[in-house]
């Protein structure tokens, strides 16, 4: 139980520092990481994929797709309107979908859903952390990178994540979705999104980008769709018969274990901040 507890500590330091590190070090790193990052959760999805023996999509072009995907995203945030850049990524989907009438395999109809899946669940919600990261400047001529909106996702998912352990273990009395995942308790949501307001209202105060409510909004629109991620995650799991997606990160399981919730809140606080926006 020590050395579990250890390793989980070490796994976990190491993962905010790098993670938080590479984006607030600028937008190459930031960028190079989570296209490394968007690349090995596919990966992962592939795998677990392939467990069923019913599904084999094609893992490296389905990556690279990802990457792609990603980069292409990044650029459109430096230059808005070259959609040009997405002509790679359309080629390699193209491919994906043809390829299917040449490989014979048992389920095509299976392995074309599951690539599809692989992108929009795993890849655009990824390469949607550029449209958070890149903002056009105040005379509208240029773009600058500010890593304070993607950042402040995983902060509000770190910030829910423990606030909801804490109070659900103290509190915890009414399931939230015991089918899907038993440990879950209305209590501990409810403490994970009100801690999740004490960080945007002290968010709002260091980072007055946003104001207050909006900075509240942001993170309970986190925080439900956080959950959601959660739960959708274990619903796969569950219904694959396993318990942790992989074992990358010692102590913490696979990349759809740590992001699961961020596969579902960053499209949700892309929409929420396009429509605080635009009244």
């Amino acid at each position: 139980m020590k050395n579990n507890f250890i390793q989980r500590a070490v796994t976990g330091i190491i993962f905010v520092t790098v993670l938080v590190g590479c984006t607030l070090a600028g937008p190459i790193p930031f960028c190079i990481l989570f296209a490394l990052i968007s690349a090995l959760t596919i990966h992962e999805f592939g795998n677990l994929l392939s467990k069923t023996g019913e599904v084999q999509i094609n893992k490296p072009i389905s990556m690279l797709a990802g990457i792609f995907l990603f980069l292409g995203f990044a650029y459109l945030g430096i230059q808005p309107g070259q959609m040009g850049i997405l002509s790679p990524y359309l080629l390699l989907m193209i491919y994906l979908i043809i390829s299917e009438l040449y490989l014979k395999r048992k389920n095509p109809v299976h392995n074309w859903a599951f690539t599809m899946m692989s992108q929009i669940y795993i890849a655009l919600p990824f390469a949607l952390l550029n449209v958070l990261a890149f903002h056009t400047s105040e005379t509208g001529t240029s773009t600058e990178f500010n890593p304070i909106l993607p950042l402040s996702i995983f902060i509000f998912n770190w910030v829910n994540d423990s606030g909801a352990y804490c109070t659900g273990m103290l509190f915890g009395k009414h399931r939230l979705f015991e089918r899907i995942s038993p440990k879950k308790s209305w209590e501990g949501s409810i403490g994970g999104g009100v801690f999740s307001i004490l960080a945007a209202v002290i968010m709002s105060h260091f980072f007055p980008i946003l104001s207050m409510p909006m900075w509240i909004g942001l993170g309970l629109t986190v925080v439900l769709f956080g959950t959601w991620g959660d739960l959708t995650e274990s619903l796969l799991k569950r219904t694959l018969g396993i318990k942790d997606s992989g074992n990358i990160l010692p102590g913490h399981g696979g990349m759809l274990d740590r992001f699961d919730s961020t596969l579902m809140a960053v499209p949700a606080a892309v929409v929420y901040l396009y429509f605080i926006t635009s009244l």
